[in-house]
């Protein structure tokens, strides 16, 4: 296959050999801690390291012995991506706290000639690394008192390396937009909550949800955002005295509004002003006797805990464990221990002792009643969740609102996506609360064209954050035939902003829509378009509204493929996936699903490149792996299609092993929306609105809005770390409209990753990789974009 430029900085400048590292994780387990071992392990294998498990955390380092610290081999982390928890075990270990339990562990360490530690935990097991690591010479030289280890040991042992990655659901670490784990957690929470509100609604029940959370209520605000809850309770931000009441009145309200159901989400820490606990059986109480509602709790506990790990949590685990074994082999005795961290879309390092300081001074001011300032010490991604969910739940009362007299339309365009309704309930919301009026086109611009416009309302979008597909409709048409019947419809109804949420083909209505201008100044309005596509094909943006929802459809269904296979022969699987000519799904799909092999478009490959992928495999088959995996994108070659390639793969590996294909489809499409893909849609829905209006206010003059320059027709896409309006027709240079895909992607930089962690030898690109940064108070953690939700 195509190897990356030669020109770029490669990781074979890099090398382990003559070094041990060793892998532990600590503390409460996450799902996704097992990718991020797994990485380690093979990548720590890949550079010519030696690496070892060490077993129950800090406990095993302290116990030692041949099975708490243990070599580990290739195959030793195989099956283990898909498995919830953490396979090489857990514990909270008092010893350690002690001088004599760490002089012990400092002893067993040396003993296996360890200097490289990657700790996945926490950040009580984080910090106690760092207090190790602060104390290495000085156990050493102890021990060297106390005969245990010569001196010569004491001097090739001299540092110790650390390097940490935050495995924790509640996300409660400061330096990092996602923490492994989290993103599984809200996966939980969200199925539990979408089931219960199809029993709510039949009993026109009340349900109070307490989710895990004792000092964050990070997993309690973006599932509330996630699924419409009407109230959620926090400890970071206590509701004000007299909440009670508020909250008895908007439920009240909803019921009037013919809502059915009612959700309060309470975070396990949940606090009130004077910092005493609010427990969800006060709440519960505290319904029953002012509204007499039939109200139940629903306490989630260690289900959040639990199951297989989401495709975001293995993608960022693989990511995070090969920067680990990456930030190691260039450290030197006086580079600080450092947590691999997650910005946006991009992997950084930072001092670990600057994000525990940090985290320690979020629960300082929570302590201190300073609850603003505990918002902002989260992170501008968890400001931002705050003052979302404020916007979309509570609505203001008429005489409240400004008056703009303009009109809004929001339409989709292309194949449906999850997370679109989403985006659309989102715009509607935030749309009204800045005083527009906003209008739904049904059909995209076949059903504007058309005249298919109403006014919708507040209500009208309750419940749709869940939904999924396109309640409003979508058609691929685009409006270049229909330009005088749009410009019409445009004028009857006066439309004064054009909101489009939709892929590739809603880029091109857009770059359609600005070339009319010239003809009919209808169209001299501000239009930006959102990314909603499977695909992820679209220039601007790294990623797409359904993208993940589409990525964890392909894994769950992988999971099962191979499962099948458990107990029977040795058996590859070849699967198909969809994404016209992009190869975003086969490639991170492949990543996260542990494929052996993707082919895409993107990546020319001949017959050579199946023969020694076939040789591969067989090799591997021959060894104690049963199965492998293969993922093809649909269109990456009109001549090697996927039963080309299943055939050709049998006939090779008869005798060794058989072959099934299959071919995933729509099912890709539907289903509901991951808690990503509601949240990314919701989030930027909402600044694309707050944008929109601001442009409206901008080029409104003498009593009508003029929009004509390219800024004011736009995409909103997220670029690395940072959420970016950039006008479509700058656009046009980065794209390759015969393939309808953009001509740099930077997801082929995973591509590597996949076929390293899969045995091959292959370049991979450093140059892009984290360097050490220092934590900045409300740094952009591009998480306005919400990579990390």
């Amino acid at each position: 296959m195509a190897q990356p430029d030669s020109k770029k900085v490669f990781f074979e400048n890099l090398t382990g050999a003559g070094k041990a590292i060793a892998v532990l994780t600590s503390g409460g387990d996450a799902q996704g801690m097992n990718a991020a071992v797994r990485a380690v392990v093979r990548m720590g294998i890949y550079v010519g390291a030696k690496v070892y498990f060490i077993r129950e955390g800090y406990q095993g380092m302290v116990d030692g012995g041949e099975d708490n610290i243990k070599e580990a081999t290739w195959e030793s982390v195989s099956s283990m991506l898909q498995v919830g928890g953490t396979v090489i075990g857990s514990a909270r270990c008092k010893e350690f706290r002690s001088h004599e339990g760490r002089l012990r562990a400092a002893h067993h360490l040396v003993e296996k000639g360890i200097t490289n530690l990657c700790v996945i935990g926490g950040d009580g097991s984080l910090t106690g690394a760092n207090l190790f690591r602060e104390e290495w010479s000085g156990l050493l030289a102890e021990l060297v008192e106390q005969g245990l280890i010569s001196q010569d040991s004491s001097e090739k042992h001299s540092a110790l390396h650390i390097v940490g990655m935050v495995g924790s659901i509640d996300n409660d670490f400061c330096g990092t937009d996602m923490t492994i784990g989290t993103d599984s957690a809200l996966h939980r929470i969200i199925e539990v909550v979408d089931a219960i509100m199809t029993t709510a609604q039949s009993h026109q029940r009340t349900f109070v949800l307490e989710v895990m959370g004792r000092h964050c209520g990070y997993l309690a605000l973006v599932s509330a955002l996630a699924c419409g809850a009407d109230w959620v309770l926090i400890p970071e931000m206590p509701p004000e005295d007299g909440w009670e009441d508020k909250m008895c009145q908007k439920l009240s309200a909803n019921r009037a509004g013919m809502k059915r159901l009612n959700i309060i989400i309470v975070a396990e820490g949940a606090i009130g002003r004077n910092n005493k606990p609010i427990t969800t059986d006060y709440v519960k109480d505290l319904v029953v006797k002012c509204l007499g509602f039939d109200t139940r709790v629903t306490i989630l506990g260690h289900v959040q805990r639990g199951g297989t790990p989401s495709a975001f949590d293995r993608i960022l685990a693989s990511r995070m464990g090969v920067e680990a074994v990456m930030a190691l082999l260039e450290t030197t005795a006086n580079t600080p221990a450092c947590v691999v961290s997650l910005c946006g879309n991009q992997s950084v390092r930072l001092p670990l002792m600057e994000c525990v300081q940090m985290t320690q001074e979020v629960q300082k001011a929570m302590d201190e009643k300073k609850f603003e300032e505990a918002v902002k010490l989260r992170g501008r991604s968890f400001e931002n969740n705050l003052r979302t969910y404020k916007l979309l739940a509570h609505r203001k009362p008429e005489s409240e609102l400004p008056v703009s007299n303009f009109n809004v339309a929001i339409l989709n365009v292309g194949a449906p996506a999850a997370g679109m309704n989403a985006a659309v309930r989102s715009a509607v919301r935030v749309g009204i609360s800045e005083g527009h009026k906003m209008f739904a086109v049904s059909d995209g611009f076949e059903g504007l064209y058309k005249g298919q416009i109403k006014e919708i309302k507040w209500a009208d979008v309750g419940g749709w954050t869940g939904q999924g597909g396109s309640l409003l409709g979508t058609k691929r048409t685009l409006p270049a035939k229909h330009v005088d019947k749009i410009a019409e419809q445009m004028r009857l109804h006066n439309i004064n902003a054009l909101l489009v949420i939709g892929g590739f083909e809603a880029f091109e209505c857009l770059l359609q829509l600005y070339d009319a201008r010239a003809t009919h100044e209808d169209f001299c309005i501000p239009m930006c378009m959102l990314p909603a596509t499977i695909s992820n094909n679209v220039p601007g943006t790294d990623l797409s509204i359904g993208a993940d929802t589409a990525l964890n459809a392909i894994v769950e269904t992988c999971d099962r493929i191979k499962q099948s296979a458990s107990g029977t022969k040795r058996r590859v699987f070849i699967i198909e996936t969809m994404g016209g000519y992009c190869g975003y799904l086969a490639s991170v799909g492949g990543l996260a699903a542990g494929a052996d092999a993707a082919y895409i478009y993107e990546e020319p490959f001949d017959i050579r490149d199946l023969q020694s992928n076939v040789e591969h495999l067989t090799e591997k088959m021959k060894g104690s792996i049963q199965r492998g995996l293969v993922l093809r994108n649909e269109n990456s070659n009109e001549n090697y299609t996927t039963d080309f390639i299943y055939q050709l793969y049998s006939e090779e590996g008869r005798g060794v092993f058989d072959c099934r294909k299959n071919v995933l489809g729509h099912m890709q499409q539907g289903g509901a929306p991951s808690p990503f893909d509601r949240n990314f849609g919701t989030k930027i829905s909402a600044k694309a609105m707050q944008w929109i209006t601001k442009k409206l206010t901008e080029t409104f003059r003498q009593g009508r809005v003029f929009a004509n320059t390219e800024d004011s027709c736009c995409l909103l896409g997220m670029r690395r770390r940072n959420l970016v309006f950039q006008p479509v027709v700058q656009l046009k240079d980065d794209t390759d409209f015969v393939h309808r895909i953009p001509k740099e992607q930077w997801w082929l930089k995973l591509r590597p990753l996949m076929k390293i962690l899969a045995k091959y030898r292959t370049s991979y690109d450093v140059s892009d990789a984290g360097q050490l940064e220092h934590v900045v108070r409300n740094r952009p953690k591009e998480s306005d974009a919400s990579v990390a939700m």
